[in-house]
């Protein structure tokens, strides 16, 4: 049974027999065919065909006679009703009686069924409800075919795309690490049979964050494209050049020296610098600080990893020597065997901070007129694995570069009220000095968490002091400023470490909140052979009396030396004469014995 979309289709009648040509239109008509054409020759036929050319599917069939005028029907019949064409347009081709003892029958090659005149007219209509489901069902097969072609293209070509991102930075095109990686392990198994030389340039991109918080990860984006163009007409196709990172690139320089390679990286970094990256109305200047390393040197490169290493190690010290330069990877450089260091304590000190190998210790600060003790200065030390002491020399620089100094500082405020908490009452009289990192200025995290450790531990703000160094304190000043304001505010106190050491301080020392001046050792050590150093100290005495502030003598080792700082009118001393630094489990039997020893510097 068919549907009314079947019934809608083109059927196109070429009987050149009239009698027959109107009974058939009639026929169909009465059976609800009502979208019917009449062809009188093969001419007619190509033209009705064509206005359906593009819509092939809304034809139906062709009734034809075998003797129509101007019309090679077999031709036409296998030009419009192959498969492979898509169109399947059937014909019912009308033969005359003669052909009546030949089985009627659906041809393979093409949708041709001839009918045998005199044919009965219901015979003729089964025919063309026959071929237009069978037209529809091969049309339909077609498309499924079509779409599953497509399905596979599609497929593949995603495949293929997919194959290449695997290897390939989908943004700049570059390489991607994983590839580079896989070059340059061709390149090291090559390296020992070959002796070859090899270097590579790991270029990092001046302040990309910067442009890339400011202006958003589209312009970042942009910015690393038009980048990566102006360096690879730099090196004109020389080397493999890769993305490693999000501002991070590698170039690979095969059979190069680093003379040679140098050359490269500062054309590169020149060119860079000629280039302006214009978004909007504002305009950004680019560099980039470069790192070289090279597969000769006098330890082997036996991974691509430690090739990437060495080079970003140098980019690394490119940047902190000021960035938009070069520096070529050296295990004897100096700046490396900082790096080194840093490298090697980092892991030390996250143990200690998660295992609690830091400990306390506490050296006094006594008044130089009465010999009393006035407060004692907590100092940090740290264990290794083999209960070895280390000083904090060792590990507070490598802890500030690497950003674990805020956690040391939290670690010492918390220990350090702790251990006032814990003191009997016989010794609520006991102060402490806490030395903070000039980080912990930076920010109002400590001062907050000052707050809650007075709050929950019940320590009067009044039994703390807080030591902030003269660099420290004239770095960011507004912000130290405020952070030491909400210290105070607590009732704690604030000295200034190391005054003397910048020759900057007198002009903030007038405005700065600092109840203590400690005067740097550098002037104390030899005070008692250089009048300079006298002069110099006497100076700073004499300015902190006139702003009201208490002034403390550090690395004060001899007798003499408390002579000259008590003639001067220094308030008070610390250092070995007066008592070395105590670990925290002995420092309570010692509190009271103290000011007895170290009064006998006095007599």
């Amino acid at each position: 049974m068919l549907n009314s979309l079947q019934k809608q289709k083109k059927i196109i009648i070429a009987d050149a027999e009239p009698d027959s040509r109107v009974e058939t239109i009639e026929y169909l008509q009465a059976r609800g065919f009502h979208n019917l054409a009449v062809a009188a020759d093969g001419n007619q036929i190509y033209e009705m065909l064509r206005a359906y050319q593009h819509d092939p599917e809304l034809l139906g069939l062709v009734i034809i006679d075998e003797k129509l005028p101007h019309c090679q029907i077999k031709e036409l019949c296998e030009f419009l009703s192959h498969e492979d064409e898509g169109i399947f347009l059937p014909f019912i081709v009308l033969v005359n009686e003669q052909s009546k003892n030949k089985t009627p029958a659906l041809e393979s090659e093409c949708q041709r069924y001839e009918l045998v005149r005199p044919y009965l007219s219901a015979e003729l209509l089964m025919l063309v409800e026959f071929l237009l489901v069978l037209k529809d069902e091969r049309f339909l097969r077609y498309k499924q075919k079509e779409e599953l072609i497509s399905q596979l293209a599609a497929r593949k070509l995603l495949d293929a795309k997919l194959e290449y991102l695997v290897v390939h930075d989908d943004l700049t095109g570059l390489l991607n690490r994983r590839n580079l990686e896989q070059h340059l392990y061709l390149v090291l198994h090559e390296q020992v049979k070959f002796r070859q030389n090899g270097v590579l340039l790991f270029i990092d991109l001046d302040r990309f964050g910067l442009i890339n918080d400011l202006e958003g990860f589209d312009a970042a984006d942009r910015l690393l494209i038009e980048v990566v163009a102006v360096i690879k007409r730099a090196i004109q196709a020389k080397g493999l050049f890769a993305r490693v990172g999000s501002d991070e690139l590698c170039l690979y320089l095969e059979n190069s020296t680093f003379d040679n390679a140098r050359v490269v990286a500062e054309h590169i970094c020149k060119r860079l610098d000629e280039f302006r990256f214009a978004i909007g109305n504002v305009c950004y200047h680019i560099t980039a600080s470069i790192g070289i390393a090279s597969l000769k040197s006098s330890k082997t490169v036996k991974h691509p990893g430690e090739l990437i290493s060495r080079a970003h190690q140098a980019c690394a010290i490119a940047k902190s020597k000021g960035r938009n330069r070069v520096w070529q990877y050296c295990e004897d450089d100096q700046a490396f065997k900082e790096r080194q260091r840093d490298i090697h304590w980092l892991p030390l000190i996250r143990d200690a901070l998660l295992n609690d190998r830091f400990f306390l210790v506490f050296q006094p600060v006594v008044g130089l007129f009465d010999g009393e003790i006035s407060h004692y200065e907590v100092l940090i030390r740290m264990r290794d694995g083999d209960e070895c002491v280390i000083d904090p020399g060792e590990f507070i620089p490598v802890a500030e570069r690497m950003g674990l100094i805020h956690g040391i500082d939290a670690w010492v405020v918390d220990k350090a009220i702790d251990f006032l908490t814990s003191l009997p009452q016989e010794f609520s009289h006991i102060k402490l000095a806490i030395n903070l990192s000039c980080m912990a200025f930076q920010d109002d995290s400590i001062a907050a968490f000052i707050r809650q450790k007075l709050d929950r531990s019940w320590v009067s703000g009044d039994r703390l002091t807080f030591e902030i160094t003269e660099t420290a304190a004239v770095g960011n000043f507004e912000q130290t400023l405020s952070t030491i304001n909400q210290i105070r505010a607590l009732g704690c106190h604030i000295a200034l470490d190391d005054f003397g050491a910048g020759f900057c301080s007198f002009n903030y020392l007038k405005i700065f909140p600092a109840e203590y001046v400690k005067i740097d050792g550098q002037f104390i050590q030899n005070l008692v052979n250089d009048e300079t150093d006298q002069m110099l100290v006497r100076s700073m005495q004499q300015i902190a009396r006139k702003l009201g502030k208490k002034t403390i003598a550090e690395y004060v080792e001899c007798p003499q030396t408390i002579k000259i700082l008590r003639e001067i009118g220094i308030n008070y001393g610390q250092g070995s004469i007066f008592g070395k630094p105590l670990e925290q489990l002995s420092a309570q039997s010692a509190f009271r014995t103290h000011a007895l020893t170290e009064s006998q510097c006095f007599s």
